[in-house]
């Protein structure tokens, strides 16, 4: 009889315990968390209450703080810690994970200073593995709890896609399958900088039909920036796209939305992400979504005024006052 897959998930945070909770319904898992005391409460309590609060973890799931013996377990690796993080995690195990284990990202932002996105930072440090990412609309408390929700694998290799199905589906969680990285990884990255126009936009009070221009034309800025580095702009409207600004901009529990909630309070940045408690990818990302910008030659005013917010150089109403005095050409103009 064959041993099961084993998978193995980096990062304690709220996705990744939710990640690793799913899997291991399916099969063997080890979540690795950098605080011991994160993995002995896993162990102990079956809870991780500084993310998933009182929510019961599935009792397949073990937990460790050792990152080699997490990394010599593993069939299958998830990488689930945030993307300033990815490399200093990967290269403490660049020697202890086997040959041609399939490495999936959770990361959704840019790796400061490279620009890299996660799963190039991945194939620089454990060279030689299938990397992908498995990314959609989803909020970790909601699929916790055992809401419907759908996410994407997204590898080149389609055979290896399908085999990773699977280990993460149950009844109300629909995985599916995509072989363009880079649209579905762009997808999850760029969403994030729209849900802090769209926090701020909540924060503001501007109307809901504010916040629906806000997402559409959001959209057409992921879509338009996706395409100039040569993603499918087919992707943009599938769940890492659209499913996943709709959620990250309509959702209380979105981190940066609520972030963009705070700044149009009146909180400076740094108030902001100390009340959230969390990281917040947009923050980061969106000064190096904006170079993206001009080196590939293409407008994102909305992207603009979320960098100009986040470096102090504007306020969130000043923000929605430049966005008026973009003119507007044909809705579906990509350039």
């Amino acid at each position: 009889m064959a041993r099961p897959v084993r998978v193995v998930v980096l990062g304690s945070g709220s996705w990744g315990t939710t990640v690793a909770g799913l899997a291991a319904r399916n099969t063997p898992t080890l979540l690795w968390a950098r605080n011991p005391d994160t993995a002995a409460e896993i162990n102990e309590t079956r809870r991780n209450s500084r993310y998933l609060g009182d929510r019961e973890l599935p009792e397949g799931l073990r937990a460790t703080s050792d990152i080699a013996e997490a990394a010599q377990e593993a069939d299958v690796l998830v990488v689930g810690v945030p993307s300033h993080a990815v490399r200093t995690a990967l290269e403490q195990i660049a020697d202890r994970l086997r040959a041609w284990v399939p490495i999936l990202s959770l990361a959704k932002g840019l790796e400061p200073g490279t620009r890299l996105r996660p799963t190039q930072v991945v194939a620089e440090c454990l060279p030689g593995h299938p990397v992908g990412l498995l990314s959609g609309p989803n909020i970790a408390g909601e699929i916790a709890d055992g809401m419907a929700a759908a996410s994407v694998v997204a590898i080149q290799d389609d055979s290896v896609a399908t085999a990773l199905q699977p280990l993460f589906a149950s009844k109300v969680f629909r995985v599916y399958r995509n072989t363009d990285v880079l649209g579905c990884e762009l997808g999850g990255i760029l969403k994030n900088i729209v849900a802090i126009a769209a926090g701020m936009a909540e924060g503001l009070r501007v109307g809901d039909n504010t916040r629906a221009m806000v997402l559409t034309r959001g959209l057409a800025e992921m879509t338009r920036l996706g395409e100039a580095m040569g993603a499918d702009p087919r992707t943009f409207a599938g769940l890492t796209g659209i499913g996943d600004l709709i959620a990250t901009c309509t959702s209380p529990a979105s981190r940066n939305r609520r972030v963009g909630e705070a700044l149009a309070r009146g909180l400076t940045l740094d108030e902001a992400l100390t009340e959230l408690g969390q990281v917040a990818e947009g923050v980061k990302t969106a000064p190096t979504v904006m170079e993206l910008a001009r080196e590939y030659n293409v407008e994102m005013p909305i992207a603009a005024e979320v960098e100009a917010v986040v470096a102090g150089r504007r306020s969130p109403a000043e923000a929605y006052r430049g966005l008026r005095r973009v003119a507007a050409g044909h809705e579906q103009d990509i350039v």
